[in-house]
């Protein structure tokens, strides 16, 4: 866990939430599946004139309107509530009503103008209208798509699931012309490209629930999605985004894109602060006593660059984590940023977009530090030949101490911890700082792609051990964040190691696969079919991988055998 002395900004409680309900009426035309959309009031104190779901806050007193909802088996007595909450707040805003009489029939046109709109927002009037009627509330016919909690930087914040239903037939929505106005019937794709265009405004999780309704081609996909979610009935995500500037401009995430966890780690509150632009330039503070530089060398294969990392602060001196290539640019900018106290420089593995800066470096500082990592392996590339001043031992601790000498361990420690890794490359490591629980994953574990694997330095069963050391290493260390030597800072660490292993072992069982069909083929007879889901341009870096593999398979079959 990250020490709050490290971190950069002063922490700033979040507003509290505030429990609400909203629901997507759907129906199927010729044309597509469309949503109910209503435009909220310019005055609205909470995102004034966007197109929105009808919906509002649920009242303690929903739970009244119980004794005349009908429930399925499935449905939580919370689901229920929210169903309610959801089917008043749309007919006092757009006088739809989701109720049906006791015998099955739906409630009619006649019915519904006949009922006071004006006090449906008091949940007793309203049930007590619908039960004087014999009317119950449809509410076993509303499932919940995705669950949605305000960003932590906004003023007012809820906690809203968003429900699904159909649209009943007969019924024509009214909006109350006093907080919604003018209702709209449109296709999710429609939606999307019209706020694109400027001309029909909506809020960030209205944007996202689009986009992922628009993959449904009915409404009874919509439904069917929702009720038979593997894990039973529930969201199909549930998201609390975080925001940071990119182009000086706002933009907010979900918790799945790229830029989540950096966020997470820099902002822990949700303040919109950090800028989130990738730039060589300076460096880019993410802790108090973590910087990271990223050197000018953006391609397919390193993304935007090569992150060098800097560790510690004036009082300590600094470590330097992969110096990147020899750019004269870059490695001046690396001295600039310690003022040439560096007391150390790892380097996680030798490939040429890491180690080369390391020997020019340090002979820029008064004071030589040593260079540290592993050799590099007889079977590395001539390209990625490294040799340390010193060996590091796998669970080997470097200790930052002050100028003069004193150990700070038990004051402000810079402690990092050395994991032997190999995988990516025979000779990589990864270094976890434990007082802030950072993993520093070099190339073993990437943001926003996978790392190759190319035999024979490279060895997946080997890689896919260490995943297996650097999650027992979290899960002892509290450790919650890698920062990767490409791409933003990951957060939720054990998870992105489980997925990153999940998504390897189901690659392979696809590549078994292939190989079963054709027992005689070739690597690049198989290639093309293992990795179909991958732009063919990728396919030759995608080739290293798939030999990894290969050799893996082959090595198990090996083993299996009597």
């Amino acid at each position: 866990m990250v020490r709050s002395s490290q971190q950069l900004h002063p922490h700033r409680e979040p507003a509290p939430t505030r429990a609400a309900a909203t629901v997507l009426l759907l129906r199927d035309t010729p044309a597509g599946l469309e949503v109910l959309m209503t435009r909220r009031s310019p005055t609205a104190s909470f995102a004034p004139n966007a197109y929105v779901f009808p919906g509002g806050r649920i009242d303690e007193a929903d739970t009244a309107a119980r004794r005349i909802a009908t429930r399925r088996r499935t449905q939580s007595r919370v689901q229920l509530t929210q169903a309610i909450a959801a089917i008043r707040e749309s007919f006092e805003e757009l006088g739809v009503l989701l109720a049906h009489h006791a015998d099955g029939t739906p409630v009619t046109a006649a019915e519904i103008a006949d009922m006071d709109r004006s006090t449906a927002d008091t949940t007793v009037a309203f049930a007590e209208q619908c039960a004087a009627r014999g009317l119950l509330l449809s509410t076993d016919k509303v499932y919940t798509f995705a669950h949605w909690i305000t960003d932590r930087d906004l003023p007012k914040r809820f906690d809203v699931p968003f429900l699904v239903a159909r649209m009943p037939e007969g019924q024509t929505p009214s909006a109350d012309e006093t907080e919604q106005f003018e209702p709209i019937w449109v296709r999710p794709a429609d939606a999307l490209a019209r706020h694109a265009e400027g001309r029909f405004f909506i809020i960030f999780p209205t944007v996202r629930t689009l986009q992922r309704l628009a993959t449904y081609g009915n409404v009874d996909a919509v439904l069917g999605a929702c009720a038979q979610r593997d894990e039973g009935e529930g969201p199909l995500w549930t998201s609390c985004p975080r925001g940071g500037f990119l182009k000086g401009e706002e933009q907010r995430y979900m918790e799945d894109e790229s830029p989540y966890g950096e966020l997470a780690l820099v902002c822990p509150d949700g303040q919109m602060l950090h800028a989130l632009d990738w730039q060589s330039e300076q460096p880019v503070e993410l802790l108090k006593n973590v910087r990271r530089l990223t050197a000018p060398n953006p391609s397919a294969m390193t993304g935007p660059g090569t992150n060098s990392y800097i560790v510690g602060d004036a009082a300590t001196g600094f470590v330097v984590i992969d110096p990147g290539p020899n750019d004269f640019d870059h490695i001046g900018r690396l001295w600039k940023a310690t003022q040439g106290d560096i007391r150390m420089i790892v380097c996680t593995h030798s490939h040429a977009d890491h180690s080369p800066g390391a020997a020019p470096l340090a002979a820029l500082c008064k004071v030589r530090p040593p260079i540290l990592g592993l050799p590099s392996a007889p079977t590395s590339r001539p390209t990625a030949r490294f040799t340390p001043d010193r060996a590091l031992a796998d669970q080997e601790h470097l200790v930052l101490k002050g100028a003069d000498g004193t150990d700070l361990r038990n004051n402000i420690a810079h402690t990092l911890r050395v994991i032997h890794t190999p995988g990516h490359a025979a000779n990589h490591l990864c270094l976890v700082l434990e007082e802030d629980g950072l993993l520093f994953s070099g190339d073993h574990i990437l943001n926003g792609s996978t790392t190759v694997v190319d035999p024979p330095d490279g060895d997946m069963t080997a890689y896919l051990d260490s995943l297996d050391a650097l999650d027992a290493a979290c899960a002892a260390g509290d450790v919650a964040f890698i920062l990767p030597a490409h791409g933003y800072v990951l957060g939720e660490a054990r998870t992105a190691i489980a997925y990153l292993k999940k998504h390897r072992l189901k690659r392979e069982a696809k590549i078994a696969g292939v190989m079963r069909r054709l027992p005689e083929g070739t690597a690049d007879e198989w290639l093309p079919l293992a990795y179909d889901d991958v732009p063919p341009r990728m396919w030759p870096v995608a080739a290293r991988s798939l030999a990894a593999h290969v050799e893996r398979l082959q090595t198990l079959q090996r083993q299996a055998a009597p």
